[in-house]
């Protein structure tokens, strides 16, 4: 066989074989089944989403505790492991108040708040990174040992926020957490005239939304707890062409709030404080008294498009949310 009959017949075949490869069918992937997760029967977790939720109210994370309202990082890493322990999970104050708790069944929701904005709070190390010891750096700790615990709390911030770090709010937006509304010089809002409450929101909504554009203010913690004199005010207003509108007003103490889809007033949400153990009726006494008493603390059904209670309840549930209602 000569050489140019090899090459042809090398060519024949390999024609041959495209060919036959072109007409092959080409199979298609097979696709992974859709996996679904039924919520449980409420009944089977005692689910009552019309109970109470604790509002945690913090304010420094210091090694050296000075005030009432402050705790070490230890303590506030322990009150983390108990809220764990315990099946709570955080959501922001804005989730909250406006009913958006997708949480797995047989959980509780608990709101941690942090008022004043102090660097203990948030702050960075040399090389940028959050440091391991201030609230925000715990809780990104507690998240990497415990997935599903998510790292979220709400800020309640005055101006120049985290000793004026312009790294500070565009992290906390970045990473989930809920910017609120402090005054612009944590003021005593009593004391001012109608103006003078205007003009203190609207400076510190400015000044949040300059720093973290993406970010709408929807919450808002009274300083010292006083409300002005005219407490509307507290939620809406204007100022020098730009108003503010609250979806909710967090006071100071002293017991669990309750729940979004119940008998709230959103002028007025109770906090817990949460120190050193020396202020009555704290979060170790409330947490102890929910534990004590579950049938009384929200427990999510894992379905956020119902609201489950015992029918016993059924009076509780709030007109706007009759919709959801699935009692049993």
């Amino acid at each position: 066989m000569t050489v140019l009959r090899v090459v042809l017949l090398l060519a024949t075949t390999l024609a041959a074989c495209t060919s036959q490869n072109a007409m092959a069918p080409v199979e298609a992937p097979v696709a992974a089944p859709v996996v679904t997760t039924t919520p449980p029967d409420p009944a089977a977790v005692a689910a009552n989403e019309l109970g109470l939720v604790p509002v945690l109210m913090y304010h420094q994370i210091t090694p050296d505790p000075a005030g009432e309202y402050d705790q070490t990082p230890a303590e506030f890493r322990a009150e983390l492991e108990r809220l764990y322990r315990e099946n709570y999970r955080p959501v922001t104050a804005a989730q909250y108040i406006a009913g958006e708790l997708d949480l797995p069944a047989g959980t509780h929701p608990v709101v941690l708040t942090f008022d004043d904005s102090t660097d203990s709070q948030l702050s960075f190390t040399a090389t940028g990174a959050v440091r391991p010891d201030s609230a925000a750096g715990i809780l990104a700790e507690f998240a990497a040992r415990y997935p599903d615990f998510r790292p979220v709390a709400t800020f309640y911030v005055n101006n120049e926020p985290f000793g004026a770090d312009p790294r500070a709010l565009p992290w906390l937006a970045a990473h989930g957490h809920e910017i609120g509304a402090h005054t612009a010089d944590h003021a005593n809002l009593a004391s001012l005239d109608a103006e003078g409450v205007q003009r203190q929101l609207v400076r510190n909504v400015r000044a949040v939304t300059t720093a973290a554009p993406e970010v709408t203010v929807r919450t808002m913690a009274l300083p010292l707890g006083i409300s002005p004199r005219d407490n509307a005010l507290a939620r809406t207003g204007s100022w020098d062409g730009t108003s503010y509108a609250f979806d909710a007003v967090m006071l100071v103490g002293a017991n669990p709030a309750p729940a979004p889809f119940g008998p709230l007033d959103p002028a007025g949400v109770p906090r817990i404080r949460s120190g050193r153990g020396e202020v009555p009726f704290d979060s170790a006494y409330w947490l102890d008294w929910l534990a004590a008493h579950p049938e009384q603390r929200y427990t999510a059904d894992g379905d956020p498009a119902r609201v489950s209670f015992p029918r016993t309840l059924s009076g509780d549930l709030a007109a706007r949310w009759a919709d959801r209602a699935n009692a049993y």
